[in-house]
């Protein structure tokens, strides 16, 4: 896998490009008209779209109907010398529609502990943990 980056003005905003094409601007959030994403932004953005792919695509096997999917995902960050890297990330999965409980709690167990390639790179050194909210109800669950 490879991405390719192209500054785009005489200050920080850069156009990134993956094998899709599908270009995806970076920018550095210090400075007020900001036209992209924080790297530290997109991190966040990975975890959460790995993770709805993996569940969603679980829960559609399982015949389950989806009629909304919203996430929260929150970091926490902590000062490391100059650097403020995650020390922890939590998921906060908002699922309606006909959906059986403990499929929806499997589909996230199997996402964060199995297949979610950007959760499970990042486990070495950030915790990342996650909730469902299934049509409104709170499934008190912390996992990760």
């Amino acid at each position: 896998m490879k991405v390719n980056l192209e500054r785009k003005n005489d200050k920080f905003l850069f156009e990134a490009k993956g094998n899709s094409g599908v270009p995806v601007y970076i920018d550095n959030k210090t400075d007020e008209a900001s036209k992209g994403a924080s790297p530290m932004e997109l991190l966040l953005m990975g975890v959460g779209g790995c993770s709805a792919i993996d569940v969603i695509s679980i829960l559609k096997k399982q015949r389950q109907e989806i009629t909304s999917y919203k996430m929260e995902v929150e970091g926490q960050r902590e000062e490391v010398r100059e650097a403020k890297p995650f020390k922890a990330i939590h998921v906060t999965l908002y699922l309606e529609g006909d959906i059986d409980e403990a499929k929806a709690v499997r589909a996230a167990k199997l996402s964060f502990e199995k297949y979610c390639s950007v959760s499970i790179t990042m486990e070495a050194s950030v915790k990342v943990t996650y909730s469902i909210e299934l049509n409104g109800k709170n499934l008190n669950i912390l996992e990760g």
